[in-house]
């Protein structure tokens, strides 16, 4: 039996898709990459699954694919929060960890901005993705496989 976790990424926005082959290569850990089909590419690296353009048509098709122990890459926090209970572990994009004691907070977070969008007033979209923040992605990820392999 394999004990080894797939890692499955929502892959439209993604923005370390090679950070994730290369981690996933030196574990050699499988990847699947879900996206739209509208986001189509062309000879793509690693396992690509493409799904319908509605908006949740990933998110569905992650929660239905992964196992207790795999590795999700997302910056959906809905969808982190749905794959907690199916002890998943789930990475954003930046290397934060989704867990049971911070999910919670970042739902109420995401809440209130929505809410405060409703109502018209402006709010700050995330910070701009930096090079710190691709760096932190992959000690993270890679400090997750190291702990699956037992280093």
């Amino acid at each position: 039996m394999n004990n080894k976790p797939t890692i499955h990424v929502d892959a439209d926005a993604c923005p370390v898709k090679d950070e994730i082959l290369h981690c996933a290569s030196l574990h050699e850990i499988e990847v699947c990459f879900v996206a739209s089909y509208k986001n189509m590419m062309n000879n793509p690296e690693g396992k690509w699954v493409y799904v319908d353009a509605d908006k949740e048509a990933a998110d569905l098709y992650i929660v239905n694919s992964v196992k207790k122990g795999d590795i999700v890459v997302t910056a959906d926090i809905g969808l982190a929060g749905t794959l907690l209970p199916k002890n998943v572990y789930v990475l954003s994009p930046r290397g934060k960890e989704y867990t049971e004691e911070n999910i919670f907070m970042l739902l109420d977070m995401r809440y209130q901005s929505a809410k405060l969008r409703r109502q018209g007033k402006h709010t700050k979209g995330p910070k701009a993705f930096t090079k710190e923040d691709r760096i932190c992605f992959t000690n993270k990820l890679m400090k997750t496989l190291s702990n699956f392999a037992g280093n």
